[in-house]
């Protein structure tokens, strides 16, 4: 007889092969992505901006990895920020890392989403700094605070120009420590672009999704989880989830 967790893995595969679910997916993400979805959701009263999958997909990643650092490009609202800290919190009442932190990294944190975050009780694991995440003396500044972490976690979420996430992938995945992931967000722009134009500098062919392309020629350390993408269907990081195998 079959363990329970086997017929998951059975089924997550063959979602894989299920082109009509597969298409199914792919029309839903196409038709929610202009009306906002995604802005629909909060994590402890801050807002997230992530699809609900993915959201439990970073729950299960960081249950199963037990990070004492996660490091984030981009806040926003603050709300994964929230989520991640909250992630921790509930990893050290089970007996994981007790002083695991989250470290948020933003060009422009602005005045009311700062106050709201340093008043979110979960903010006791929060470190910000304001600043590019690719600037030399940013990168310098997260290098030191992962100094001597023995798991860590990256979540790259901010500017979504191809150039932009190559160089944060260049100089943060590297810290990503083995069985972990590094994890770039909104690579279904390359997948839907077309139905949902905007003004923003990013779009078909310059984007998260092609950068994680270029990135993975030279850096055969990390693998694309697929039984991820075939679990989740619905979700902004297709081939974004980064699996440190080596």
């Amino acid at each position: 007889m079959k363990t329970f967790d086997q017929e998951v893995s059975d089924r997550i595969a063959a979602n894989g092969a299920n082109a009509t679910l597969q298409a199914d997916a792919a029309a839903f993400m196409k038709s929610s992505l202009g009306p906002g979805y995604s802005y629909n959701f909060s994590w402890m009263g801050r807002p997230i901006i992530q699809y609900p999958q993915d959201m439990v997909a970073m729950q299960e990643i960081i249950w199963r990895v037990q990070p004492d650092l996660i490091i984030e490009t981009g806040i926003a609202h603050g709300g994964s920020l929230i989520f991640n800290a909250a992630m921790l919190e509930l990893n050290a009442a089970c007996g994981g890392p007790q002083d695991a932190r989250v470290l948020g990294i933003d060009i422009d944190i602005r005045a009311h989403n700062r106050a709201a975050i340093e008043a979110h009780p979960m903010y006791r694991r929060i470190d910000m700094i304001q600043g590019s995440s690719i600037a030399p003396e940013i990168v310098a500044q997260v290098i030191a605070h992962a100094a001597g972490k023995q798991r860590i976690l990256i979540s790259l979420d901010s500017n979504h120009t191809h150039a932009h996430v190559l160089a944060e992938l260049e100089a943060y995945a590297p810290l990503t420590t083995v069985g972990s992931y590094c994890v770039v967000f909104d690579t279904i722009v390359e997948d839907t672009a077309e139905c949902c134009p905007s003004d923003r500098p990013w779009g078909k062919g310059d984007n998260p999704k092609t950068a994680v392309w270029e990135y993975l020629k030279t850096h055969a350390e990390f693998e694309i989880d697929q039984q991820m993408d075939n679990k989740l269907l619905i979700s902004v990081a297709p081939s974004g989830y980064l699996k440190r195998v080596r």
